[in-house]
């Protein structure tokens, strides 16, 4: 399917009926949208937090649209320790995505070296739709962008990567960077 064809995030996710699942492995990401509030963070060590913000309103309204819906969306990132400047930044910034209904764990790379992991990051929709996020060596959306795929076989490893990496993780209240 051409991505001018796919359904958007928003509509994925709010067309999901069970779970929405998250699987970040990246040390750092150049996301555009975020790079003047991570420019301010290294400079004052202070992050967008205000869930009705311009940068976070609309992903709290979908995410709590979802929770309220039933829909159980959660969070794994597998970081490289130490923690990268932008793993900090992501850290300071998750009180958001908990505070929206997502459950966000962490998880060390150094732990996950036993887990059979898809190359790339990815949603998971109701555990039948897989949503590859593909970026550039910068960190940057490459200009594959996004790669949906409906495949039994492709949600069945997302699935199971997903499942894997989450019983190792730590919850984010209890990681420390």
């Amino acid at each position: 399917m051409r991505q001018s064809e796919q359904p958007s995030f928003e509509e994925l996710m709010t067309a999901a009926t069970h779970t929405a699942v998250h699987l970040e492995m990246r040390d750092t990401y150049g996301v555009s949208d975020e790079a003047d509030d991570f420019r301010r963070w290294n400079r004052t060590g202070e992050r967008d937090t205000d869930p009705t913000s311009p940068y976070w309103g609309p992903w709290v309204a979908l995410v709590q649209d979802a929770v309220g819906r039933g829909v159980k969306v959660r969070r794994v990132r597998i970081v490289s320790e130490p923690v990268s400047e932008y793993i900090k930044y992501e850290h300071a910034g998750t009180v958001v995505n908990v505070g929206a209904g997502e459950n966000v764990r962490w998880l060390p790379r150094r732990q996950a070296s036993g887990l059979a992991l898809p190359g790339n990051d990815f949603w998971l929709f109701d555990e039948k739709t897989v949503l590859f996020n593909h970026f550039a060596g910068d960190g940057e959306v490459s200009p594959e962008g996004r790669e949906l795929r409906t495949e039994p076989e492709v949600a069945e490893l997302a699935a199971q990567a997903f499942a894997a990496a989450w019983n190792l993780a730590t919850p984010h209240d209890q990681y420390k960077i």
